[in-house]
């Protein structure tokens, strides 16, 4: 008597056809970060100029002709670790949620905030110091940069104007000067800690001296935004 053989049906391995299509996506991301953050370095200790195209694909582990793939010219990638360093700022920014604290809080949070991003990023001093002695010609290419910078002086006039109709902060406070009144504060100190430590005979970078810088940039514009 004939006994039919059964085989089990084998199912089918699992696709790997997404997993190998993703691959060069996460690749080619992991390239352009890396050549972003090792040209943030270089543009940031020796500018524009100086920056060479090969010291960064080298730094960053890939070639000269994955740079220009991604970035088109030096200039270009340029622009993008300018716009690639003030949307980390931005959207730490964001991240502080401003609208949602008191209005005197969240003008204390930001200046402290302002300090203490200048002291971890001290890169992007470098960079906007060198963008400055460009006249900021790259920039102004950046609509992007434009739109982020916006956003930003809309919230601190919300909270301007919550703090105004609560009669804690007083009216005509204009938000872009404020901004750049706390970006000053800290700007400026790191920027110029070095000579002005010989010039005053002062360790202005020890940690006692900035602890006091930070409590006096704090102290200066919550001393300007309150009511009388």
């Amino acid at each position: 008597m004939a006994v039919a053989v059964t085989t089990k049906a084998k199912r089918p391995a699992p696709s790997t056809k997404a997993k190998v299509a993703l691959e060069p996506v996460r690749d080619a991301e992991r390239t352009r970060q890396a050549l972003l953050a090792a040209a943030e370095i270089e543009f940031s200790t020796k500018g524009l100029a100086g920056a060479r195209v090969d010291v960064i694909a080298e730094q960053a582990a890939a070639n000269k002709r994955m740079l220009y793939y991604y970035f088109g010219s030096k200039e270009e990638l340029y622009v993008a670790v300018l716009e690639r360093a003030y949307g980390a700022m931005r959207e730490a920014e964001r991240e502080l949620n401003l609208t949602n604290l008191a209005p005197l809080e969240a003008i204390r949070t930001l200046v402290e905030f302002k300090f203490d991003y200048c002291q971890q990023h001290q890169q992007i001093i470098a960079l906007l110091a060198g963008e400055n002695m460009l006249g900021a010609a790259y920039l102004k290419r950046s609509k992007r940069l434009r739109d982020m910078n916006l956003s930003l002086v809309d919230v601190i006039r919300t909270v301007l104007d919550v703090g105004v109709a609560r009669g804690e902060i007083k009216p005509g406070i204009d938000p872009l000067h404020l901004y750049i009144s706390m970006s000053a504060l800290s700007y400026f100190y790191f920027s110029n800690a070095a000579t002005l430590s010989v010039a005053f005979a002062r360790q202005l970078g020890s940690a006692a001296e900035r602890a006091l810088r930070r409590s006096h940039a704090v102290d200066v514009i919550m001393a300007y935004v309150k009511v009388a």
